[in-house]
C-alpha cells in the first residue's frame, strides 16, 4: 500500500516512461509525475490531441508523437486510453515493450488476460484502477499484476501513487467490485450533494443557498472522514442526538427501503455490467 501524501520520489526515475494516452485521468498522472520531480525529458507522450500545457511541455524535453520506433529504454508504459480504442492500441504498443518493461494499464473493464493476449508476448502487466479524485492527488487506486519483479511492481506502485494512494489485490475478479465502488463511487457523492441540494429546495431555502449548503457539507463532511481516525459509523453516531432533527431523517435514510438497500442494488449493478464490459 501507498499512502496518500506519501512521496514516491520520482527524481531518480531511469529509462524512459511512456504514457499512451493523455486525457483526463492520463493527464493527472503527468502531473502528478512531474510534481514529483520526473524529468520531462524522461517522458514520451502519445496523445492524438494534446492539450496546450502538454504541449508546451515539449519546451521542458517531453516528448510528443514520436515515432514508437524511435524510442528505446523504455522502463514503464502507462496505457490510459479509452478502452474501446484498446484493440488498436495496445498492440501498437508491443515494440516498446522489453523483459524489463513493467506496462500500467487504467483502462476500464481491460483485464490482465486481454493485456497479455494484445500485447503479444511474455511482459510485466499491472491492470490498475483509479478514480476520478486523481485529477487533484486525493484518489484512490487499486492495483493487480502478472509477472511482475518484486522491482517492477515498486515502480508501477511509485508511478500510480502520484495521484493519491495505491491499494494491491491478488485476485484480478475482485476488480469489478473495485470498479463499482471506487471507479463508479464518486459519482455516488456527488448525486448525494445534487439531491441533498433538491431537498432543500423542497424544503423552502432559495437555490443558491440549497446548492452551497449542500457542496459545502459534503465536501467538508468527506475532509473530515479523511482526516479523523474515527470509523464513519462513529462520526455520524456523533452527528445524531437522540430524538433529534439528524435522528428523523436517519430514520428515513436508514429504514427498509433506505439507503443501505440502494446503495447495495446500485453497486451490484455497476458491478454486473463490468463484468459484462470485460467480456
Amino acid at each position: 500500500m501507498t499512502a496518500a501524501g506519501q512521496d514516491p520520489e520520482l527524481r531518480n526515475f531511469s529509462g524512459l516512461l511512456v504514457l499512451a494516452g493523455a486525457g483526463k485521468m492520463g493527464g493527472a498522472l503527468l502531473e502528478g509525475w512531474l510534481r514529483l520531480g520526473l524529468d520531462p525529458s524522461r517522458i514520451a507522450v502519445l496523445e492524438p490531441q494534446p492539450s496546450l500545457q502538454i504541449a508546451a511541455l515539449a519546451r521542458r524535453g517531453l516528448r510528443i508523437n514520436r515515432d514508437p520506433k524511435a524510442l528505446a529504454d523504455v522502463a514503464a508504459i502507462v496505457i490510459a486510453v479509452k478502452p474501446q480504442m484498446a484493440p488498436q492500441a495496445v498492440p501498437a504498443l508491443a515494440p516498446l515493450v522489453s523483459a524489463s518493461t513493467v506496462v500500467v494499464s487504467i483502462m476500464a473493464g481491460r483485464t490482465l488476460e486481454f493485456l497479455s493476449g494484445a500485447l503479444a508476448r511474455p511482459c510485466a502487466i499491472v491492470r490498475a484502477m483509479p478514480n476520478m479524485p486523481a485529477a487533484i492527488g486525493r484518489g484512490i487506486t487499486v492495483a493487480v499484476s502478472r509477472n511482475t519483479s518484486a522491482t517492477q511492481r515498486e515502480l508501477a506502485d511509485r508511478l500510480l501513487a502520484a495521484t493519491g494512494a495505491v491499494e494491491w489485490i491478488e485476485d484480478e475478479t475482485l476488480m469489478d467490485a473495485v470498479t463499482a465502488v471506487s471507479g463508479s463511487g464518486p459519482a455516488y457523492v456527488f448525486l448525494l450533494a445534487e439531491t441533498l441540494a433538491q431537498a432543500g429546495v423542497a424544503a423552502g431555502l432559495p437555490p443558491p443557498l440549497a446548492a452551497k449548503l449542500a457542496r459545502d457539507t459534503v465536501a467538508g463532511s468527506g475532509e473530515l472522514l479523511h482526516r479523523s481516525p474515527l470509523e464513519p459509523q462513529a462520526l455520524r453516531e456523533n452527528v445524531t442526538s437522540p430524538g433529534g432533527t439528524t435522528a428523523a431523517a436517519l430514520a428515513v435514510l436508514m429504514g427498509q427501503d433506505g439507503l443501505e438497500r440502494l446503495m447495495t442494488e446500485a453497486v451490484a449493478a455497476a458491478t454486473a455490467r463490468s463484468r459484462d464490459l470485460a467480456g
